[in-house]
């Protein structure tokens, strides 16, 4: 692949990747509840579910899903009834524990609702099939290429999830309060609202 396309992707990359969406919110307020390492495992799930995403795209599966309009049409409903049900719990909940996980179960459902949140988002269907194919050259290894973009896509994103960790961990200190922490919990579950909302007037190219 060559080196100048590597160049002009990574920053264009990173801006997507730094994109307030409902994942990256969801980093932050899972560090900000239960702590750093928690919500970076969590965001391991996010990883997982773009691995299988950027498999896709490499063998053409993506470009098979994203044409269909009634399997796009499914993960999109599916994608903000999820989003919807989180704001719902989250708006509903009481100030969350500022302390670490230790329980393994917890942590893997963190990374659970990570992964399905990150799986049923529309947007990353358009990121693998209309974003990584621009900086592909046909007349070279395809697989190659796809390999080398996704990865960098994958370690950008574990910094995002780590900056927006980071971001969780500083706030918390403005919610000791459990009257503040109902508030900034009910602010984040207006928001997922929204993206949840959003995600149903998401049309295909």
């Amino acid at each position: 692949m060559e080196i100048w396309k590597l160049l002009l992707f990574i920053p264009a990359c990173f801006a997507l990747n730094m994109t307030p969406g409902p994942n990256n919110l969801l980093s932050m307020n899972n560090a900000r509840c239960y702590g750093f390492k928690s919500a970076f495992i969590a965001g391991l799930g996010r990883i997982s579910a773009f691995t299988v995403m950027i498999v896709f795209a490499a063998s053409g599966l993506a470009v098979v899903l994203y044409a269909s309009e009634t399997l796009f049409l499914v993960i999109k409903l599916l994608g903000a009834a999820y989003l919807l049900w989180i704001a719902f719990q989250l708006w509903r909940s009481e100030a969350s524990p500022m302390t670490e996980i230790e329980n393994h179960r917890n942590h893997l459902g963190l990374a659970k609702q990570e992964f399905v949140l990150a799986a049923g988002n529309p947007k990353a269907i358009l990121i693998f099939t209309a974003f990584l194919p621009q900086f592909v050259d046909v007349s070279t290894s395809v697989n190659g290429q796809f390999f080398v973009l996704g990865l960098t896509f994958l370690v950008l994103e574990m910094c995002a999830i780590s900056i927006y960790a980071i971001l969780g961990i500083y706030v918390r200190q403005w919610f000791t309060k459990p009257h503040m922490a109902k508030r900034f919990n009910r602010a984040c579950a207006s928001f997922l609202a929204l993206s949840g909302a959003n995600l149903l007037f998401i049309r295909q190219i």
